[in-house]
């Protein structure tokens, strides 16, 4: 049993011992042992410290966790690839389990007048891979716990809601078998979501952001709650009488008048709500005119700034942290290298980093061989046999940065012929020339669907686009093979887009084989004969479509084409009043490159909606579960020609409803684009009482207010950044023929504030389990 009393003695320092807290008894610490059999384990020891503290810094993890051996080997496992790809693939399977459990959505429709009996999982059955994924999560929670040491669990928030929400579970889930799996609400489903949020530090950081807005965000509500109220009094005064058609229709009462302006502040029932009064005297108009501008155009507008406001800082921010944990991990695994120079022999240049020491390190760190090679290079033209901390820093900046890979070589061919034909077709000029086939594919296909839009189908004759899609066929295969020709089999896969090409012209090859092998070559009258929902060569034309992707390969030289005019830009210095507007592939560029920065920032957003739409669509069926029926079965469901237009049996809205999960996830998403959400507030009114207002309006506030407006944040976030600093790129990258790219940490180092050495210093004194002497 390890002796409690050495976790307070430094870990740097010479009086630690061997049997310290963080290291198991018998076995060496990192500075314990100078000679003797124990030195082999002490500097083994030391460096997987230094290849785990770098391996945080590279995944912008926490150092604060356990660092003897045996608690490294386990910190080393957990964050293994199939370690992590286990944990992810149970949240996944947990929250899948929503789309199979009863209510089952394995049916063809949600409309409750086709759908059929849904197939319904025997009891057990989705209890049982539930109970392997909860044991899945009781040991990442163990080994969290474990790693971070008891007084840091006992702080930690979210570690302490993660085992009550597991225990919760686990007691919900004995229920549901005690009852044979008929029990009325499972409250486990509801709390799911939270093994996804648990597991992304991102989500937390923007769960945060949205709790400290929230003030904010309350302020704003409360006026929006005084100017609803104050008009809905304004409206049952202006239409006091009993038959007035707008009172009839959307003031009859309080609550309905309420919900008629709410509807209208989304602009939904616009110009629906006002023409029965408008068509009575044109000076109404003038009270739907002021709510719409006050609510619509002030104080929800208002209400974005204000989100955007607390929002603007949050890719800063996170980067901010992101960029403190990184210096964090690279100078612990300084400290922890450099003081076994420190310990062992007197060397001349003083304290620092043995070289030898790095290179071992750095082969046992998870890191690319393109950056291990390029921090190589990086060493190897340097001086001196000892790395100091601000070289050893300098070292780890092409963590920053994407190296991009030598293509191979292309092979060599004797024949001038051949070599002018390599030439041609390894040239730019031949992309284009593919790229304007495959225009031409995808407008033929278009005209021939204009064309035979009002030719029945059975009187249809697709000769002559079955001969140009042959040939079109024919091209991708000849262009294919010709580049293969040109760059060698592996220069040719070398590049994303032409593997898509090739790709997408093998399945194009089988498709129209086995099309040409069930239809015969096309002639007059051909007409391949549908089986099923499409036929073959149907198909063949929606893969055919996928050709537009071959235009997205322009936007990297778009913005090769930024780099050039920024690096320009900062030589011409005087001249730059003569570029200050932007040119159209300029433009491009950046709007591209804010797209692609959102694909990579856009999982903590993603997930934060992914939770949102899981709870309400539980919610939604535990509240709304067969409410909706189908007509004829109940008095509250008429026919649709005895309803009134505009409702929700009229439209025939029946697919909306919250009887199955998949079905409860596209009616919130239906309610989400306020499109007619007045149908819904209207129909579950009259199908489940007037409380379940409260619920659609809730969701409206979450989702389409809340996060719609959090998701324009960001995106302004980007793009204003990108669009100010667009001549600022030079200063960044240096060199403009560099080998490296930018990444979007480096792009906002310069706004970023670098911890100083002090606060490294400080920073690690406080580490639970790393303590330096001073």
């Amino acid at each position: 049993m390890a002796d409690p009393r050495e976790e307070s003695e430094p870990l740097l320092s010479r009086t630690r011992g061997g049997r310290a807290r963080d290291s198991p008894a018998g076995v060496p610490s990192c500075h314990s042992v100078q000679v003797g059999p124990g030195a082999v384990a002490r500097r083994d020891l030391c460096l997987d410290q230094a290849v785990v503290f770098i391996e945080d810094a590279i995944q912008y993890r926490s150092i604060n966790h356990r660092v003897d051996a045996r608690s490294l080997w386990l910190y080393q496992w957990y964050y293994s690839s199939m370690s992590q790809w286990i944990l992810s693939f149970s949240i996944f399977l947990i929250l899948v389990l929503a789309f199979i459990e009863t209510p089952s959505s394995l049916t063809s429709t949600s409309d409750v007048r086709y759908r059929l009996a849904p197939w319904e999982p025997p009891c057990g059955l989705t209890q049982g891979v539930e109970a392997l994924c909860l044991l899945v999560f009781a040991a990442d929670v163990s080994v969290k716990s474990y790693l971070v040491g008891w007084a840091q669990f006992q702080k930690n928030p979210w570690l302490l809601a993660y085992l009550v929400v597991l225990l919760v579970s686990l007691v919900d889930w004995i229920v549901s078998l005690s009852l044979v799996c008929q029990e009325p609400v499972q409250v486990r489903r509801l709390l799911r979501p939270f093994f996804l949020m648990q597991n992304s530090s991102m989500m937390k950081k923007t769960l945060k952001c949205i709790r400290c807005s929230l003030p904010e965000m309350a302020s704003v509500g409360l006026l929006l709650a005084i100017h609803l109220c104050l008009f809905t009094v304004l409206g049952l005064l202006l239409f006091p009488g009993e038959k007035d058609r707008e009172r009839l229709a959307h003031f009859r009462s309080l609550p309905e008048a309420l919900t008629s302006l709410l509807v209208l502040l989304t602009t939904a029932n616009n110009p629906d709500v006002m023409i029965p009064a408008y068509s009575k005297n044109r000076l109404y108009a003038i009270f739907f005119i002021a709510f719409t501008l006050i609510g619509s155009l002030f104080l929800m507008n208002l209400l974005t700034a204000i989100i955007y406001n607390q929002f603007r800082g949050y890719l800063m921010k996170s980067l901010q942290t992101s960029l403190l944990w990184r210096r964090l991990g690279i100078r612990a695994a300084y400290q922890v290298l450099s003081s076994m120079t420190a310990e062992g022999e007197a060397h001349p240049e003083g304290v620092g980093v043995k070289l030898q020491d790095f290179l071992q390190v750095l082969q046992k760190v998870q890191l690319g061989s393109d950056r291990k090679q390029a921090i190589m290079e990086k060493l190897h033209s340097r001086s001196g046999d000892l790395l100091s901390a601000d070289e050893f820093q300098k070292l780890f900046d092409e963590f920053d940065k994407r190296v991009i890979k030598e293509h191979p070589p292309r092979p060599e061919y004797w024949s001038p012929f051949l070599q002018s034909a390599q030439f041609l077709f390894s040239h730019r000029y031949f992309d284009y020339l593919g790229n304007l086939m495959a225009l031409g594919n995808l407008v033929t296909i278009c005209v021939f669907l204009v064309l035979d839009a009002d030719v029945l189908p059975e009187d249809r004759d697709d000769f002559v686009l079955g001969i140009l899609n042959g040939v079109f066929i024919l091209y991708y295969l000849l262009e294919m093979l010709l580049k293969v020709f040109a760059l060698g089999l592996q220069g040719y896969l070398v590049s994303s887009s032409n593997v898509f090409d090739g790709l997408l012209t093998v399945v194009l090859l089988v498709l129209e084989i086995s099309t040409l092998a069930a239809y015969g070559f096309p002639h007059l009258g051909w007409k391949p004969e549908v089986l099923g929902l499409l036929s073959l060569w149907d198909v063949t034309r929606l893969v055919n479509m996928l050709a537009v992707f071959r235009f997205l390969r322009v936007i990297p030289r778009v913005e090769v084409s930024v780099g050039w005019w920024a690096g320009w830009c900062h030589l011409s210095g005087t001249r730059r009043n003569r570029v200050r507007a932007f040119s159209l592939s300029q433009l491009m560029a950046v709007v591209a490159s804010t797209i692609l920065d959102l694909i990579k920032n856009m999982r903590a957003f993603g997930g934060i909606l992914v939770v949102v739409y899981y709870v309400f669509a539980v919610i939604g069926i535990i509240l709304f579960r067969g409410v909706i029926v189908a007509p004829g079965n109940s008095s509250l469901a008429p026919d649709n020609g005895s309803a009134p237009c505009g409702s929700f049996e009229q439209l025939e809205y029946w697919t909306n409803n919250f009887d199955d999960f998949a079905a409860a996830l596209v009616t919130l998403w239906d309610v989400m684009v306020v499109n007619n959400w007045q149908v819904f507030l209207d129909a579950f009114r009259r199908y489940a009482g007037p409380w379940s207002k409260i619920y659609f309006v809730l969701w409206w506030l979450v989702s389409s207010v809340i996060w719609v407006n959090l998701f324009l944040a960001l995106i302004l976030e980007n793009f204003l950044h990108k669009w100010d600093r667009r001549c600022h790129l030079q200063s960044l990258t240096g060199d403009l023929e560099a080998t490296s790219e930018v990444t979007v940490e480096l792009l906002f180092r310069d706004v970023l504030e670098e911890p100083t050495e002090e606060e490294l210093i400080e920073k690690l004194s406080h580490h639970p389990h790393l303590q330096l002497c001073r």
